[in-house]
């Protein structure tokens, strides 16, 4: 997913400062959550929430996680 550069950004506030624009930001909560995956991807049971009945069960993911490789990208698409 792109990242603005330090330089973008405070060539952005000084403009705004400059021109006495009011700035706002916003923060999407589990942003990386709502990312659709577009290959499947399959996941083991962490420890310490091992099914009893089916230990040995993976899970196909219907939507990305954070500390998945592709949930930024996958959050971006969404996005844009």
């Amino acid at each position: 997913a792109p990242v603005a550069r330090i330089e973008a950004i405070r060539l952005f506030l000084a403009y705004a400062a400059y021109k006495d624009f009011t700035v706002f930001q916003m923060d999407v909560k589990k942003s990386f959550l709502n990312g659709i995956l577009k290959e499947e991807v399959y996941v083991g049971q962490p420890s310490g929430f091992v099914s009893k009945q089916n230990p040995d069960h993976i899970y196909a993911l219907d939507k990305a996680l954070y500390g998945l490789k592709q949930a930024p990208q996958a959050w971006y698409d969404v996005l844009s």
